[in-house]
């Protein structure tokens, strides 16, 4: 039975490398350059692209990476659509909004390894205003941008929590949590690891801040994935692969140190507060890398029935115009070994 399933297995992803023109991989050429986009500013999480650029792991796989900033995953997904850049992070829904509203287009991202296990998106509130669980939203006025992933993955939320109507404010990033500590808003969504750092920026203690995370109530969204051009893939199959096992082996340094990576985000950034972006990254790596559901799914990974529900649930709150089709935005074909996948230290 068992070797009937892998030989399924790898008839599947044979298929899968053949829809991709990879039938027949070439070598990695020296120094292939690979121009990569995060989904944000380099802060903590980002020391799991930068640390293995900065320790060399990208350099010795044959590869000449070059990291920037980004400004969201809609822009990081679109900039690799357009083959601005390579391949880029981004949030697995706003890759799949974009595959569901550009049928047409060609040349859609893909996306290739599993990073944010679980959805970062949570509601905030502060404790005087009474509100404790997610009943207590019904009725409240919510705050965020227009293209925050809580905001658009709302609906969600909602369903699985059995909730009524709210009123949302619109506003630019910079003004999400000052407008909740001056009480323009009842309730704002964002990342919990940015949110909640935000929020103590701007003189709430974390104790006086209520957190409701989408994942602990009901909403199983996959967050950040790698993503990638499949005219790019199809070109430099190897390349890829050298990339995800070179993250992956950097991955497995921050998860052992995550304070020492944090040096390699001050080295592409000298301005940030190191101890404040040593916070945000053990959050986000307890709350969305090294997570129960990673653990249980394996790191990089994903499980397609999840997947799929993700991709109904993706099309219905965010009204796409055709339905999101997981198999065209998932491809596991790039993954390294399970030895080299193997870099979650134990709980």
């Amino acid at each position: 039975m068992k070797s009937t399933r892998r030989a399924l297995l790898s008839t599947a992803l044979s298929a899968t490398a053949l829809t991709l023109g990879i039938a027949s991989p070439t070598l990695v050429r020296a120094d292939t350059p690979i121009k990569f986009q995060l989904d944000w500013r380099f802060e903590g999480p980002s020391a799991l692209f930068l640390q293995p650029a900065a320790k060399g792991y990208f350099k010795q796989a044959g590869l000449d990476v070059t990291i920037d900033a980004g400004n969201g995953s809609g822009g990081t997904v679109t900039r690799v659509a357009s083959g601005t850049y390579d391949m880029g992070f981004a949030d697995l829904a706003a890759l799949m909004e974009f595959h569901a509203n550009n049928p047409d287009v060609p040349n859609k991202p893909v996306a290739i390894m599993m990073v944010y296990n679980n959805t970062p998106a949570a509601a905030f509130a502060l404790k005087k205003s009474g509100i404790k669980t997610p009943a207590d939203l019904v009725g409240k006025k919510l705050g965020a941008p227009v293209f925050d992933s809580g905001r658009k993955s709302w609906p969600i939320f909602a369903k699985a929590n059995k909730l009524g109507a709210v009123t949302w404010i619109s506003m630019d990033p910079p003004l999400r949590e000052t407008m909740l500590v001056r009480g323009d808003v009842d309730v704002i969504t964002g990342f919990t690891f940015t949110s909640l750092l935000n929020l103590e920026a701007r003189g709430a203690k974390a104790e006086d801040v209520v957190v409701l995370p989408y994942a602990q109530y009901g909403v199983k969204l996959y967050g950040n994935v790698i993503i990638a051009s499949p005219k790019f893939l199809k070109e430099n199959p190897e390349a890829a692969k050298a990339f995800l096992k070179a993250f992956a082996k950097g991955a497995k340094d921050v998860l052992a140190n995550p304070d020492a990576s944090i040096d390699s985000v001050k080295a592409r950034d000298g301005i940030i507060n190191v101890k404040l972006e040593q916070r945000r990254l053990k959050m986000a790596l307890d709350q969305v890398v090294n997570s129960p559901d990673a653990r249980a799914e394996g790191f990089g990974q994903v499980k397609l029935p999840r997947l799929s529900l993700m991709a109904s649930q993706v099309g219905d709150a965010f009204a796409t115009k055709t339905r999101v089709n997981p198999e065209a935005v998932w491809t596991p074909a790039y993954l390294p070994s399970a030895a080299d996948l193997n870099v979650l230290p134990k709980k």
